[in-house]
């Protein structure tokens, strides 16, 4: 099967990711797709949740969404959690899969500094998810990477995590940024200084 990874912090999840995974998905015939929320990201600070409040509100988005898919591996490795070492244990566990590994277009400039990444490079593919009329040149990238690197095209919307924290801290609404049963999960929890 093709699979899709979808690693983030997702601190919390929202429309934004769904957008960029279905965008993957529906433009490059995978079979299925992977989130995997990390433990220790390697390029934030902590998050305002915890990997386990992470984990469940990224089951709550997708749940009962065919072809999706979330797995605990990066927390159950724990550490610092690098593509690498995540990759090596999904080829391990699942030899018999092509993977896919979707990022967003503006990252697609920055693969040439992940960790270990000619290995990354021989042995899966990277699918840049970018907005219309993000100009995206490949050839910047280094030879051996540019044949890599798919594309796949998403709505225009501008959310992220930040965002989201931001209004649920002033009581604001993020109606349609996230999803409800996320939204639910947060109040029930008390995160990011909403009132249970």
């Amino acid at each position: 099967m093709k699979i899709g990874i979808m690693g983030g912090t997702f601190d919390p999840i929202h429309m934004g990711h769904l957008l960029a995974a279905e965008a993957a998905r529906d433009s490059h015939a995978l079979d299925e797709i992977w989130f995997m929320p990390s433990h220790v990201p390697p390029h934030k600070r902590g998050a305002g949740a915890s990997g386990q409040q992470r984990l469940d509100m990224t089951e709550a988005a997708v749940k009962g969404v065919q072809q999706y898919e979330v797995l605990g591996i990066e927390m159950e490795l724990g550490g610092v959690s690098y593509t690498i070492d995540t990759m090596k244990e999904l080829w391990r566990r699942h030899p018999e899969h092509e993977f896919y590994f979707i990022i967003g277009a503006d990252m697609v400039n920055y693969l040439p500094k992940w960790e270990q990444i000619e290995e990354l490079a021989e042995r899966l593919t990277f699918i840049g998810v970018g907005r219309p009329g993000f100009q995206l040149h490949l050839d910047d990238l280094p030879d051996e990477l540019q044949d890599r690197v798919l594309l796949a095209e998403m709505p225009l919307v501008d959310i992220s995590s930040t965002a989201v924290r931001r209004r649920l801290a002033k009581g604001h609404s993020v109606r349609f940024m996230i999803p409800d049963e996320v939204h639910q999960y947060i109040v029930r929890s008390g995160l990011y200084g909403t009132k249970p």
